[in-house]
C-alpha cells in the first residue's frame, strides 16, 4: 500500500476501525457564494446526513423543507414526504449538468445531488481512496503557512461519484488531512477544500470545519469569498 495513503488512515482511525463502519450519520450546516450562485441562497442548515460507507448511498433529512427527504444513489436522487411517498425524482442526475458553468442555476434535485455525492466523498475520505480502481501516488511536497504538506495525486474511475476525476490529497506529517484540491465538474469551478478541527467520534477521526475557496493556476484565493463553509457536528457511527 502507498505509504502515504497508509499513514492518512491510521491518523484517522485506521482501516480495521473503518471496516466495521458500515454507516455514518452527522448534522451539518453549509452555505457559502457557491450555493447563491446556483440559486439556492440558504444553503443546508442543521441537516442530518445518513450514509452507507460501503457505497455511494446518502439521506438528507429535512431536504428541501421540514417534512421531507432527500436521497441520493449515483443513478438516482429523489425526494419523499413524510409518508415515504416519491413526490419528485431525476434519473441520471449528472447528465442534467451537461452544459453547465458556474453559472447555471441549481433546482433542489440538482443541489441535492451535488450536496449528497459530495459529502459521502468527505466523510469516507481518506478511506474511499483504497476502493478498486483508485489510483493514488505521492508527490512533491508542498510548503504553505509555514508548515510542510505531503500531497497524494488521485486518480477516480469513473464508478465513484465524485468532484473530478483528478484531485490532490494534502496531509500534515501526522497524516491529518488538511486540503483538497479538485474541479467541481458539474458546478464549473476550481477549488481548495481546507479541512480543519479534525474531531474522533468512536475511533474516527472527522474534520469538522471545512472552508472551500477559488483556485487559480497561482494558487488558492485564500483572502478572498468562501465559496462553501461547512460546520460538522453529533458524528455517530454503526
Amino acid at each position: 500500500m502507498n505509504d502515504l495513503l497508509n499513514l492518512a488512515m491510521k491518523a484517522h482511525g485506521g482501516l480495521e476501525r473503518w471496516k466495521q463502519v458500515r454507516n455514518m450519520q452527522a448534522k451539518v450546516t453549509l452555505n457559502g457564494t457557491l450555493w447563491r450562485i446556483k440559486g439556492r441562497p440558504d444553503g443546508l442548515s442543521g441537516v442530518v446526513m445518513r450514509l452507507n460507507t460501503k457505497q455511494p448511498d446518502l439521506t438528507i433529512t429535512p431536504f428541501p423543507k421540514p417534512g421531507t427527504a432527500g436521497h441520493f444513489t449515483p443513478s438516482r436522487v429523489w425526494i419523499e414526504d413524510a409518508n415515504g411517498t416519491v413526490v419528485s425524482e431525476l434519473k441520471n442526475p449528472r447528465d442534467s449538468f451537461a452544459g453547465a458553468v458556474l453559472t447555471t442555476k441549481w433546482n433542489e434535485l440538482q443541489e441535492l445531488y451535488f450536496a449528497s455525492y459530495a459529502f459521502w466523498n468527505y466523510f469516507t475520505a481518506p478511506f474511499l481512496l483504497v476502493l478498486p480502481g483508485v489510483e493514488v501516488e505521492e508527490i512533491e511536497t508542498h510548503n504553505e503557512d509555514g508548515e510542510t504538506w505531503r500531497q497524494l495525486s488521485v486518480i477516480f474511475p469513473p464508478g465513484i461519484p465524485t468532484h473530478s476525476a483528478r484531485q490532490t490529497f494534502y496531509f500534515n506529517d501526522k497524516g491529518l488531512l488538511q486540503r483538497l484540491d479538485y474541479a467541481t465538474d458539474v458546478a464549473g469551478g476550481v477549488a481548495a477544500h481546507y479541512c480543519f478541527d479534525h474531531v474522533t467520534f468512536d475511533g474516527i477521526v472527522v474534520p469538522t470545519f471545512r472552508r472551500v475557496v477559488k483556485r487559480k493556476p497561482e494558487g488558492p484565493i485564500i483572502h478572498g469569498p468562501t465559496a462553501v463553509l461547512i460546520v460538522i457536528s453529533d458524528v455517530s457511527l454503526s
